[in-house]
């Protein structure tokens, strides 16, 4: 009597896990997979690798202001303003020394006598500024900067969801800086700190995309009429600051609204982005040219 020894044959493991036994194989590619790898399908389970390989053909959703809303769900650029802005006030706190040496000036002369400004090649201070606020003792104070902020992360997330990151980043620092060529412009004398230019961008931003949207707008009207009245009202304040960051938000948030969507949006939205830009550096070149004769 003889009996055939046959090799036992190894049970079937998850090909992303060699050590876990299955018997549950891809619908897609016929792999065994294991529990942790399995994904729900229309027939029975796919393995991740197919369903990464599936969904690149699927069109990912958009918001009107072209964001996709996956990657815009949390809202990591507004954080990151607010903790700049902080850092920076921190260094105010310091040394005195920052606000003097990157505050907005067209063209001035600083507390030691020494000329100062835009004109005299210090471009940065278009963009600097608005990272700076009013130290302790200022006609604002601390309230300068915990207004800002306080408006920052009110609106921010909202608007950062709506737009997408690199929308919403484009967005604060073209209004900030149209607040600062504004000032630059009309004021090439005065002095000024503050995110407000940026802030009221994100105001008219907030408002274009309300009225695009159908959602309610009297918050938003409410909010940016009392600022109106404060800036025009309360002396000290930089109306050319708010009014430059109101104005360009505005163009540049109607060009990320109404772009009709499609293939070319995201294009358009970079072009809208590079022609404000221009504009702006544009008129601080015109502006420069007028006052650097003057200057010597």
């Amino acid at each position: 009597m003889s009996t055939d020894n046959a090799p036992e044959t190894a049970p079937p493991t998850c090909y992303r896990h060699p050590g876990r036994e299955t018997h549950v194989r891809c619908t897609r590619c016929d792999r065994y997979i294991c529990p942790d790898c399995m994904r729900d399908a229309s027939v029975g389970f796919q393995c991740v690798e197919c369903v990464a390989e599936g969904n690149r053909g699927v069109r990912q959703p958009r918001t009107v202001g072209g964001a996709r809303t996956v990657a815009a769900a949390r809202p990591t650029v507004t954080y990151v303003l607010i903790a700049a802005c902080v850092l920076v006030y921190l260094a105010e706190l310091a040394s005195p020394r920052v606000v003097l040496d990157y505050m907005m000036v067209g063209a001035g002369y600083l507390p030691g006598g020494e000329l100062a400004g835009v004109a005299g090649g210090e471009w940065y201070r278009l963009f600097t500024s608005m990272f700076l606020h009013q130290r302790p003792g200022g006609s604002f104070g601390l309230t300068h900067i915990l207004f800002n902020m306080w408006a920052l992360w009110a609106i921010g997330p909202a608007l950062e969801q709506a737009l997408g990151r690199w929308r919403f980043l484009a967005l604060y620092l073209l209004a900030g800086l149209g607040g600062s060529v504004l000032l630059y412009v009309l004021a090439p004398t005065s002095a000024a700190v503050g995110a407000s230019g940026a802030i009221f961008g994100l105001f008219a931003a907030f408002f274009v995309f309300s009225r695009k949207t159908g959602a309610p707008m009297g918050p938003i009207v409410f909010l940016l009429g009392l600022n109106l009245v404060i800036t025009f009202a309360v002396p000290g304040i930089s109306w050319e600051g708010h009014v430059g960051g109101l104005l360009t938000g505005g163009v540049l948030a109607a060009a990320y609204a109404y772009v009709p969507r499609g293939p070319r949006q995201q294009a358009l939205h970079v072009a809208a982005t590079a022609v404000v830009l221009m504009a702006l550096v544009a008129a601080v070149l015109v502006k420069t040219a007028q006052l650097q004769p003057l200057l010597g």
